[in-house]
């Protein structure tokens, strides 16, 4: 194929798969940008041991960490103590830093995977649990489990994520 035909399917593919925001006019992500969330990764002491508090996705059931967008006048570590109360219905102390981040893909809404999928870049925050509730907002929409380090690295299917609890296990414990 020709240079010239090259970019007429480039430009014919900005076209047809363009989000609604850009068929509405709207400015789109740029190119390789990544959606920015922020989570928390709730922990406590228990028996001496580092415990984790993991959830379940709504979408998949998989075992995660709550983790949302930005939230309007939040800062990130804030934004990711509110999921963590919203999503697993715990208060706690958030560290100011990030532990660290992984990268995900997340499908659009009504695409397959692969195919409309979104590059999600996750920072995420150590919150050590002082308070758990009985009831919280998304108390019906997902269920919660203390885990233990290795329980934690079975269950979580995000490898980095493993690595972000592995590393604050071993600054916890000191």
């Amino acid at each position: 194929m020709s240079l010239r035909g090259l970019r007429q399917l480039g430009r014919l593919g900005r076209v047809l798969f363009r989000s609604p925001a850009e068929a509405a006019g709207e400015p789109g992500p740029k190119p390789g940008a990544a959606e920015r969330k922020f989570g928390a990764i709730p922990y406590r002491h228990v028996d001496g041991e580092i415990v984790f508090l993991m959830i379940t996705a709504r979408s998949t059931g998989k075992w995660i960490f709550p983790k949302g967008g930005p939230m309007e006048g939040l800062t990130p570590a804030e934004s990711a103590a509110e999921e963590a109360y919203e999503e697993a219905g715990v208060r706690g102390r958030v560290a100011a830093a990030p532990a660290g981040h992984y990268r995900t893909f997340k499908a659009r809404p009504g695409k397959a995977r692969r195919v409309g999928e979104v590059l999600v870049l996750v920072e995420m925050y150590p919150l050590e649990v002082a308070e758990q509730f009985d009831d919280w907002p998304e108390k019906g929409e997902r269920r919660r489990h203390w885990a233990t380090l290795a329980e934690a690295r079975r269950l979580l299917s995000e490898p980095g994520l493993v690595a972000l609890a592995e590393k604050i296990a071993a600054s916890a414990r000191g």
